[in-house]
């Protein structure tokens, strides 16, 4: 597997994996029709742009890496209750 493919596949550098994932099957079980996994499509932009925003402030805070682990990422999402996205 492509060194590109495998820091997709990582947990750890892709936070959105699952919703990735989740729209690829989609794709794959409608016969590529974008219409019925537009929902899938809102989940996965909307899960980017939120861990976006999460590593722009953990950047202008300093903190180092600026994209937070699986196990934190999944400290946060748990703090917060349910899913921002």
């Amino acid at each position: 597997m492509p060194l590109v493919t495998r820091r997709l596949r990582d947990p750890d550098v892709n936070p959105c994996l699952l919703e990735s994932d989740a729209s690829t099957r989609c794709m794959d079980e409608n016969n590529y029709d974008k219409e019925r996994c537009s929902s899938y499509f809102l989940k996965y932009k909307n899960c980017r742009r939120f861990w976006n925003s999460v590593m722009v402030q953990r950047r202008q805070n300093g903190v180092k890496p600026p994209m937070p682990t699986a196990a934190e990422r999944a400290e946060i999402l748990g703090a917060m209750g349910k899913l921002p996205y």
